[in-house]
């Protein structure tokens, strides 16, 4: 049976979508919007940059509408770049994950109703690279998506152990990660000649 492109790629989208939302489940209002990076990496910061990225791609960038402005987005553009990557005191857990599904509907309709190779522009990107389809906003919403998932499942990783792809699809083998993880640091610490 062959595959569908534009249903392939927009299967991958989803299911990146579905992880970043998981790794956000069970943890308290502290844990999901703490720094726990130098840089200060937060899970609901990825969710609010996620969804305030694929607004703009599927959205402005194809001509389309979100219909809601996203006010970080002027604290961006007047010279604070990370306004969009954590939540502040006032934004809710359940405003950003709303937030990240209305993106999400409005997303998918547009990529439900054009074409894969219907015309786009990024005007952030330099000249040569702005002119894109839609196919390429999708591949590249996949690697975003995807990218800031690794993150998340790190983080969630280091917060109390949760890890794995999905809710369902853990991916990793069932195994003692203690002795694994042991095994890792001595191959680590001979490499380095400290044994």
């Amino acid at each position: 049976m062959a595959s569908d492109p534009k249903a392939d790629l927009h299967r991958y989208l989803r299911t990146a979508r579905d992880s970043m939302r998981w790794k956000l489940d069970g943890l308290s209002e502290y844990d999901v919007r703490r720094p726990l990076t130098p840089t200060g990496t937060n899970l609901l910061g990825l969710v609010k940059h996620l969804a305030g990225t694929e607004q703009e791609y599927f959205g402005a960038c194809l001509g389309r509408s979100f219909g809601e402005k996203l006010p970080w987005l002027d604290a961006i553009d007047n010279g604070d770049p990370n306004a969009d990557m954590f939540a502040t005191a006032d934004e809710s857990r359940e405003d950003i994950l709303s937030l990240y599904g209305r993106v999400a509907e409005f997303a998918d309709n547009v990529i439900s109703e054009l074409p894969l190779d219907a015309p786009g522009v990024v005007p952030w990107w330099s000249e040569e690279r702005r002119y894109v389809t839609l196919h390429l906003l999708l591949v590249h919403m996949i690697a975003e998506t995807n990218r800031h998932a690794g993150h998340a499942d790190i983080l969630r990783e280091g917060l109390d152990g949760a890890a794995g792809l999905r809710d369902g699809v853990s991916n990793l083998p069932e195994q003692d990660w203690a002795a694994y993880r042991a095994r890792v640091e001595q191959a680590a610490r001979k490499a380095a000649g400290l044994v």
